[in-house]
């Protein structure tokens, strides 16, 4: 299926500076990682799982089919490259399984048989509503 630790050496990891709360120390440390992954580069996945990657993750890459993701979460760099490759991996994972092909099930012969009765009940009901014709 997906050979994890062969896609993990395809990564590309980048320190960036984090916003939010932190102090002066925010200010000189880079904790939040940026995780790149060329598609098209890739060698551990085959055409067929590249084709069905740029389709579902077509919003995502960029125009050179490359995907990028961010995790600022944390104020360890370490956990936040923890948090980001387990993203990655679900994210590629969950894209790659393919949908089965809904079959779609025929109307049992009951059920149409019932549907039938009930509406010539309603007709005959409604029918005995009207008055006589003396003609």
């Amino acid at each position: 299926m997906l050979d994890e630790q062969a896609i993990l050496h395809e990564l590309i990891f980048k320190g960036i500076r984090s916003s939010g709360a932190g102090g002066q120390h925010v200010n000189k440390t880079s904790s939040k990682v940026e995780l790149s992954f060329n598609l098209e580069a890739s060698e551990v996945l085959s055409a067929v799982q590249k084709e069905r990657l740029k389709i579902n993750l077509g919003t995502r890459l960029t125009k050179a089919f490359v995907l990028i993701l961010q995790c600022g979460e944390s104020r360890s760099q370490h956990k936040n490259k923890s948090i980001i490759i387990s993203r990655f991996l679900e994210l590629i994972k969950t894209n790659l399984i393919e949908e089965k092909e809904r079959i779609p099930t025929k109307t049992p012969k009951a059920v149409k048989k019932k549907r039938l009765a009930n509406k010539k009940k309603n007709s005959e009901k409604k029918a005995n509503r009207k008055p006589p014709n003396l003609d």
